[in-house]
């Protein structure tokens, strides 16, 4: 029997990374001589560390006993609050108080409208293209050097990052800096089908083309932003392209798949605005959060979804005896990061302010505070803990096959826990799982290989991408003027002519001619 996860997520997006702690210096000085130089001093006793996250996405505490995570290497739960339990642990470590002033936002566009209207966060976690957007705006501040000492024992973050994430943030650049100079991840995850498989087949859920697919009229939700959505469209579009041999064997596969997944010629948008509007005639809805309900429930048959959210709705309709399957689609799936970055508008040269925030993103990567918070709210943290095997070992408490069970697979995780270069390490992490989680909660929580390979993400767009995606999204969302019927605009043309006509003469009449 699979353990339940809580996961209760319930706003869209997306996507990155945990994060990280500091622990040593701050500004080349010694942590202890910085918390000892403030003794006495009440001013410097006290931070205030503004953050701004995704709605429910770190615990809160108030666990039953029911919800106790009882692993062989020690029983877990989330007694209080994740702040409350940072804001103890800075003081005991430390020896200055931190409040946190925790608020939350529920997408990356709501989140940057916020700051441009003037509101103001020390520490925020937006998804990866909008922190490359925050990066080529020259909005934030890096991480310090002593983040990245690995000797620092407080230093969660960098000594239990997952091999795997830790290089897609080294080698993505934006204007020539890594996002992991700015960045530490907090969760992950891909986009792919949660679908009913006595409705659906799975090789029509394996493609972006069963959103407009007749067989499933009225049958299937799609994403109601315009980023997920022209995605989802460029790789049905281009579908017969990125399936083909010659593509899937080109030496540049990875790169090549990028570019096509984020193109913004005018032709390609054209063609996803078309495909877009025979989704929406399609699609039983555009949504951000109420698809996981009507699959749940039964409405629909197949859901467009982050893979943190389909293993809450897979969850949910286990405990109906309804079960749900996931699919990564065969084109391609979008990998997704959220990661928190230091606002220079609030963190700025304060390095009182830096040094807490940075030891918050730590002091979530702690694996027992990771497991809490997976727990919590159903998505993947970017930390595997290094040395520590509590987070796969909750991995499988969750996931592995009880004793005698007979129909089972194994599931290798070693990509995620060990790196590619540890092949000495890979046989550690293999999971025996009941063989149908190959295709549901397991194989949505930590994607195979296999379908991270077919992965792309989301680059930051410039205005004028923005602006063309936008007015795509505006058509399609709201009225295509080019849609109308050339017949309509004939009537129209005429009435306005009939209009100027009868216009002139009361004009004319009234002018006494």
């Amino acid at each position: 029997m699979i353990k339940k996860l809580r996961g209760v997520f319930s706003s869209g997006g997306a996507a990155l990374i945990t994060s990280g702690m500091i622990g040593m210096c701050v500004c080349g000085m010694p942590v202890n001589a910085y918390a000892s130089d403030a003794v006495g001093k009440e001013e410097e006793q006290s931070v205030t560390l503004r953050i701004s996250n995704w709605e429910e996405y770190i615990d809160l505490g108030g666990w039953d006993e029911e919800d106790v995570i009882d692993l062989d290497s020690g029983d877990i739960i989330g007694e209080r609050s994740m702040i409350q339990d940072f804001e103890e642990w800075y003081y005991e470590n430390y020896g200055i108080r931190v409040k946190v002033e925790y608020s939350t936002f529920g997408t990356n566009e709501d989140l940057y409208n916020m700051l441009t209207l003037g509101d103001t966060y020390d520490l925020v976690c937006p998804s990866e293209y909008m922190i490359m957007k925050l990066m080529t705006e020259d909005q934030l501040v890096p991480l310090s050097e002593d983040f990245f000492d690995t000797a620092d024992e407080n230093n969660y973050y960098i000594n239990g990052v997952s091999p795997y994430i830790r290089s897609v943030f080294e080698n993505n650049e934006i204007q020539g800096r890594p996002w992991s100079d700015y960045a530490a991840g907090y969760m992950w995850g891909i986009t792919g089908i949660v679908y009913n498989p006595a409705l659906v087949e799975e090789k029509d859920a394996s493609s972006w083309r069963i959103l407009n697919d007749p067989a499933y009229h009225r049958q299937i939700t799609i994403k109601d932003n315009v980023r997920d959505s022209y995605f989802a469209a460029v790789g049905a579009i281009k579908s017969e392209l990125l399936t083909s041999e010659e593509f899937l064997k080109s030496p540049d596969y990875q790169e090549r798949l990028e570019n096509e997944m984020n193109d913004t010629s005018k032709e390609t948008i054209d063609r996803v605005q078309e495909y877009l509007q025979d989704v929406k005639d399609n699609a039983y809805s555009f949504e951000t959060d109420s698809g996981k309900a009507d699959m749940v429930t039964g409405k629909v048959a197949a859901n467009y979804q982050w893979s943190g959210d389909a293993v809450y709705t897979m969850d949910q309709a286990d405990e109906d005896d309804f079960p749900l399957a996931f699919a990564v689609p065969q084109e391609s799936t979008n990998i997704y990061f959220d990661g928190w970055v230091m606002l220079k508008n609030g963190v700025g040269e304060d390095t009182a302010k830096q040094h807490a925030a940075e030891a918050f993103m730590n002091f979530t990567s702690r694996a027992d505070n990771v497991i809490r918070n997976m727990y919590y709210i159903g998505y993947t943290s970017v930390i595997s803990g290094g040395g520590d095997m509590r987070i796969f070992e909750y991995a499988d408490w969750c996931y592995g096959a009880e004793e005698g069970e007979e129909d089972v697979s194994e599931y290798d995780l070693g990509y995620f826990f060990a790196g590619n270069d540890a092949e000495e390490e890979k046989d550690r992490y293999v999971i025996t799982a009941p063989s149908d989680q190959v295709y549901r909660q397991l194989f949505a929580q930590y994607p195979s290989q296999e379908a991270i390979l077919r992965s792309a993400l989301m680059v930051c767009f410039d205005d004028e991408q923005n602006q063309a995606i936008n007015q795509m999204w505006i058509n399609v969302r709201c009225y295509n003027i080019h849609d109308i019927p050339v017949w309509v605009w004939g009537a129209a043309g005429a009435a306005a002519a009939l209009l100027a006509v009868f216009g002139g003469r009361k004009l004319l009449k009234a002018a006494g001619r």
